[in-house]
């Protein structure tokens, strides 16, 4: 609790001190805040001690403090890409940071819960700051749209969970997760049934998972670039850490039904995220279908239902966002008022460390070694292929699709641009360091990971 605590204050401070409309001080104060928060969270989870305990509602075990920890780490890395844009704006610079921050408080909620009702409140906090942020760019009216679509599909989703956690507690009578899973391995009704299923409506909703995935490809292309960012990591460790929780332990009595489900949106979550993927030529949509694929390689860690699954749906996110991070970073370098692909035409031949960041990304994601992307669905395939060997053969099948369109891009950034001079984009000093952060996350952080 705690580390919720220190991340409020930190947040509400850098709120205030954004009065002074001095961006560096206000930037400061949201790194400072971060950092302290994950120094509090590493030091209560080392030793055992944390100053508010008394509330049974939220408990940082092993893995919702790995959870965080990614959290906290993406956040800072967004703020720090996206300094540049935020200050251009002095009257909100602080209000960006800020809500960022409240987001990932709820992200952690998220992970970190014990009670359905905690989990709603963590949902509900991670999502509204999102809504505004979405339609932040006042000028930009896919910015609006993208900010309208979000927030009326997610209220839908929203009152689809509700429902879903008054149905489970008619059928258990309790919110509590451990009495929850102790009601369901006892006795098992229509009304459990049926809240399990628009539980997980929901949060096919919030991970983008097919069918419940029309809202990411134009929310992530209208929303500014470091809320796309944000969205495609942090509030997607926040909801699959709290999916793993629900159905790889509380719902795990009831897999028998949820996961032959979960097993065909899977198949068809890869199928339409690289299908997809394929056919774009705006680099958020491409990003947002790319994201979707990758939902769906990270639902195998929860239908393979092993010891391990946690960890490696960590693992694989954690490799997915430092490769999603620098891509933003590049996007917000290049700037490209269309969005187009082909603007990052020849930029890996004028622009050496960026053409290194990208096509390092690329490979990741498509999962090629070393890179971290290749040991993150190493673990997860090899700890499905022995129950679902059919569906490893499929992942793989749509893995080899993957490869085809990031080698794509990896092309155009380093293919002779037709224009006689290319432009020689300078990224900031915050946004060359964010890159090289990511740069050595996935040169390295796979080979760490699996000692």
């Amino acid at each position: 609790m705690l580390t919720l605590v220190v991340l409020f204050l930190s947040a509400l401070a850098t709120l205030f001190i954004a009065f002074l409309k001095k961006p560096v001080v206000t930037l400061f104060t949201s790194v400072t805040g971060l950092v302290l928060t994950g120094v509090v969270l590493m030091y209560q989870w080392t030793n055992g001690v944390d100053i508010l305990t008394s509330y049974e509602g939220v408990y940082f075990d092993v893995y919702a403090t790995f959870f965080s920890l990614a959290a906290i780490g993406f956040t800072l890395l967004v703020i720090l890409s996206g300094y540049g844009q935020f200050k251009l704006n002095l009257e909100y610079t602080g209000d960006f940071m800020a809500l960022l921050m409240f987001s990932l408080l709820g992200a952690m909620l998220m992970v970190s819960f014990q009670n359905l009702f905690v989990f709603f409140l963590g949902l509900e906090i991670l999502s509204i700051p999102i809504y505004v942020m979405a339609g932040s760019n006042k000028e930009d009216s896919f910015s609006s749209e993208a900010a309208l679509k979000y927030f009326i599909t997610g209220a839908f989703a929203t009152g689809t969970l509700l429902f879903g956690i008054a149905w489970m507690y008619g059928a258990t009578g309790s919110f509590n997760l451990n009495e929850i899973g102790e009601a369901l391995s006892n006795n098992t009704n229509s009304m459990a049934y049926l809240g399990l299923i628009l539980i997980m409506s929901a949060f096919l909703f919030k991970i983008g998972a097919a069918p419940f995935h029309f809202w990411s490809p134009d929310v992530y292309d209208g929303s500014p670039a470091p809320v796309t960012g944000y969205m495609a990591t942090v509030i997607k460790l926040g909801a699959f850490g709290a999916f793993v929780k629900l159905f790889g332990h509380t719902f795990y009595g009831m897999s028998d039904f949820w996961m032959p489900a979960l097993t065909f949106l899977a198949i068809m979550t890869m199928f339409i995220g690289n299908l997809s993927a394929i056919r774009q030529d705006r680099f958020k949509r491409f990003l947002a279908y790319s994201s979707i694929s990758h939902i769906g390689y990270t639902l195998i860690t929860l239908i393979a239902l092993s010891d391990n699954s946690t960890y490696n749906a960590w693992f694989y996110l954690t490799s997915y966002g430092f490769a999603t991070i620098a891509l933003i970073t590049i996007q917000i370098v290049v700037n490209d008022k269309e969005d187009r692909i082909e603007a990052f035409k020849g930029l890996g031949r004028s622009n050496p460390l960026i053409g290194i960041v990208a096509v390092v990304s690329l490979l990741a994601l498509a999962g090629v070694p070393p890179l971290m992307g290749f040991f993150g669905k190493y673990i997860v395939f090899v700890d499905a292929i022995a129950q679902h060997p059919l569906l490893i053969v499929i992942a793989l099948i749509n893995s080899s699709i993957g490869i085809y369109y990031y080698l794509r891009i990896v092309i155009i950034f380093l293919s002779k641009s037709e224009e006689e001079t290319t432009e020689k984009f300078v990224p900031s000093f915050l946004q060359s360091a964010v890159m090289l952060i990511c740069l050595i996350g996935l040169l390295f952080g796979g080979v760490f990971l699996m000692m």
